[in-house]
């Protein structure tokens, strides 16, 4: 069964890269588990945050990453996709979900990161997929950060 991790982001975090030098963080620490990991980002702008963060996350390195459009990714498989849509059969380890909502089709991983921003909206809409997630009996752990 999927495993669900909320990560909560303490008030100010944004001035410290909020959501997306936190999935850089999360990004790192699964792939060098080895990990592959599906970053899942709605938002465009969002992504386009993201992937940028993860080539210049690590001064002198970065996390092997690229954004899925669809389809099966090309070899040699990055450790991290960035999508909104379905995942690829290749990253159902580990979902990274920047979005408001549950997708679908979370439970194909082995475990979903979620990451509960700081902001009134972000706390209202992760408490809603915490109580989701809960209701269908998934084991939840949280994290102050």
């Amino acid at each position: 069964m999927t495993r669900i991790d909320f990560y909560i982001l303490r008030e100010g975090a944004a001035e410290t890269g909020g959501p997306v030098m936190t999935a850089c963080k999360l990004c790192e620490k699964a792939s060098a588990g080895g990990h592959r990991i599906y970053a899942r980002v709605p938002d465009p702008a969002l992504a386009e945050d993201l992937d940028i963060a993860l080539w210049t996350y690590r001064q002198g390195g970065f996390i092997a990453h690229e954004r899925h459009t669809g389809g099966t990714p090309p070899a040699p498989l990055p450790a991290v996709l960035i999508g909104n849509g379905e995942p690829p059969d290749s990253h159902h380890g580990v979902m990274l979900n920047l979005g408001l909502d549950v997708p679908d089709f979370f439970s194909r991983f082995e475990r979903v990161l979620e990451i509960v921003a700081a902001d009134p909206q972000g706390r209202a809409k992760s408490r809603e997929r915490y109580k989701f997630y809960r209701d269908r009996g998934y084991e939840l752990a949280t994290h102050n950060l």
